[in-house]
């Protein structure tokens, strides 16, 4: 099976580290989310993975081969992060959209020029229209049509859907799960707009200051989250042995969140409010704020 593997890979400016012995495997023909607070490192390592970012240590492989300066591994795999015009040179404040789309058709061996051409219709952008002039929306419109026409086995992509209105939200989503159903495609989707795009994901990643916390398929991992409220003893009492999240008490009412171990079952006896979360409440329990 077609893979992109990382294994102890470290990013580090200065004395700062900001990926910390990350191990994850990437498979052919899965929709990833990728999610993490601001900073954790979530477009370091996607900018690694693509090899446009040189990792500190550790190996990143495709199908067993090294990407970095690999021209055959890199024709597999497209990385289409947020645009703005200092990421695409000195002269981004002049390049029109139509010189960026020609750039990419040339730098991505199986682009779909045709599907490029009816994405610019959908989003009813002017091509001769420079990228230093277009809004965030607009912006986020052109990594889409980059990500999606480029027809990259591995297709990452950085805050997709920013500046975007709900109607072209739910077209990209449409369109991405399209191509996905049809070609196979595994696609990276980081995301701060959690709850609305995660129906896509068929794996979760969750990245926390830097460290990999999880990974795992999402509807097992929401079968196996809960919130568990009710008085401190009781809730207590219940949730003992388990690593809890998300700790809150008012008087003497506490709310946590645990995750089940596997398959088992939330015991009964107990006089508890249960509820099943969400992957944004999960997101929330496991990287909030600290009190």
């Amino acid at each position: 099976m077609e893979t992109i593997v990382c294994s102890k890979v470290c990013k580090q400016y200065g004395t700062k580290q900001v990926l910390k012995e990350i191990d994850l495997t990437l498979e052919k023909g899965k929709i990833y989310g990728l999610i993490g607070r601001n900073g954790a490192g979530k477009t370091t390592l996607l900018s690694i993975l693509s090899s446009q970012n040189p990792l500190s240590s550790g190996t990143v492989t495709w199908n067993g081969e090294a990407i970095w300066e690999n021209q055959h591994a890199l024709n597999h795999i497209c990385f289409s992060r947020e645009l703005s015009p200092n990421l695409i040179g000195n002269n981004g404040n002049n390049m029109k959209i139509k010189e960026y789309l020609n750039i990419a058709s040339y730098y991505y061996p199986n682009w779909d020029k045709k599907m490029a051409q009816d994405l610019v219709e959908k989003f009813e952008l002017n091509i001769k229209q420079k990228i230093s002039k277009l809004s965030k929306g607009m912006l986020s419109m052109v990594t889409i049509i980059v990500a999606l026409a480029s027809k990259a086995d591995f297709t990452f992509l950085d805050e997709p859907v920013a500046g975007l209105d709900i109607v072209i939200r739910e077209y990209f989503y449409k369109r991405l799960l399209e191509e996905y159903m049809e070609t196979g495609r595994t696609f990276v989707i980081s995301t701060h707009i959690i709850e609305e795009a995660s129906d896509l994901f068929e794996e979760v990643i969750v990245i926390k200051k830097g460290e990999l916390l999880l990974k795992e398929n999402t509807q097992e991992l929401l079968s196996r989250a809960f919130r568990i409220s009710g008085l401190s003893e009781v809730v207590d009492q219940m949730t003992n042995g388990y690593k809890k999240y998300h700790e809150e008490q008012i008087g003497r009412r506490k709310s946590v969140t645990i995750f089940l171990k596997g398959k088992e079952e939330l015991p009964k006896e107990y006089d508890v409010t249960i509820q099943p979360l969400n992957l944004q409440s999960i997101f929330i329990s496991l990287c909030g704020m600290e009190e």
